[in-house]
């Protein structure tokens, strides 16, 4: 009796292999859309908190608009310094004025 092997055939294999890449194709750009998305919300939502803590700081030293904002003192009113996700740098700017983010579209509304 005559054994039969069973295999996969090369022509088999690359069809499944052009098939996974067409889908990857099609996914990754996709992904990469929610994933920018997703980090311009969560430094969107780090500049809010950044403003809640200056808001709190200001009242409690009694700073007027326009005063300049230590980036330490504010620091102690959040559990922790929020960093951008997307690499990004905050800059405080002033009592009244919206902190800003180094990358662009990440800012307040």
């Amino acid at each position: 009796m005559k054994s039969k092997q069973g295999g996969f055939t090369l022509v088999e294999i690359m069809i499944v292999v052009a098939v996974i890449g067409m889908l990857a194709a099609i996914a990754l750009p996709s992904f990469m859309r929610s994933r920018t998305k997703s980090q311009t919300t969560a430094c969107i939502n780090n500049l809010r908190q950044i403003e809640a803590a200056k808001e709190q700081w200001a009242l409690e030293t009694r700073k007027a608009q326009g005063a300049a904002v230590l980036t330490t003192e504010i620091d102690a009113y959040m559990k922790k310094s929020p960093t951008c996700p997307a690499g990004g740098t905050y800059d405080y700017t002033s009592v009244g004025s919206n902190t800003v983010c180094s990358v662009t579209n990440h800012t307040l509304p």
